[in-house]
């Protein structure tokens, strides 16, 4: 029996040409993968792969709160090219906005491509959600999340994940608890449960 808090996370693939068939998705897999490592939580996935409307990218992210999912994590169409909306989208569906977490992917990103200050990504809550928007690489993906680590292992710069169990905490979800070796979560010692494996 698993002692963790079950959570259901949204997974949601942004572009265009991947929800058309015209190119393999490598986000939702990219997703699914790194919080399959970095959780100890059981995990129920809401897989969804969509075009780069705005309207729809609202819709979804809705329906998924809507559905119970205490995480968001969107990838794609954050950048500044016509069809890049997801900040949009994410934004018209907020009760709050969390500027640190984009402004952490960028600190971030920075480190590998000077284009990383083309990037608009946010995160904002609504009801008991945390919403994310990430990058729409792979690669990328797991260094926003994970942070960038010296050659012994020990972070340099935290990534974003770190910060994300302690907010879900705080707006009433489930308590989330990392395998260390991918990613540790920073909570004050008072908000820290006892281990349990």
């Amino acid at each position: 029996m698993n002692a963790h808090d079950p959570i259901t996370i949204g997974i949601v693939s942004i572009s265009d040409r991947a929800s058309s068939g015209t190119y393999e998705d490598k986000g939702l897999p990219a997703l699914q993968e790194w919080l399959g490592k970095a959780l100890k939580n059981p995990i129920n996935f809401e897989p969804r792969l969509i075009p780069d409307e705005q309207a729809t990218i609202s819709r979804t992210l809705i329906e998924l709160v809507d559905a119970g999912c205490a995480l968001v994590l969107t990838t794609g169409g954050t950048g500044p090219a016509v069809r890049d909306v997801t900040p949009e989208a994410t934004l018209a569906v907020a009760d709050k906005e969390m500027p640190g977490f984009g402004e952490q992917m960028r600190q971030i990103s920075l480190a590998f491509v000077p284009t990383a200050i083309l990037s608009r990504q946010v995160a904002v809550i609504r009801g008991q959600c945390l919403i994310i928007n990430l990058p729409g690489q792979p690669k990328a993906i797991a260094e926003t999340l994970e942070g960038l680590k010296d050659n012994a292992g020990n972070p340099q710069v935290h990534g974003i994940f770190a910060a994300v169990p302690y907010c879900i905490d705080l707006i009433g979800g489930p308590y989330l608890e990392t395998n260390d070796t991918v990613c540790k979560a920073f909570r004050p010692k008072n908000a820290v449960r006892p281990a349990r494996d």
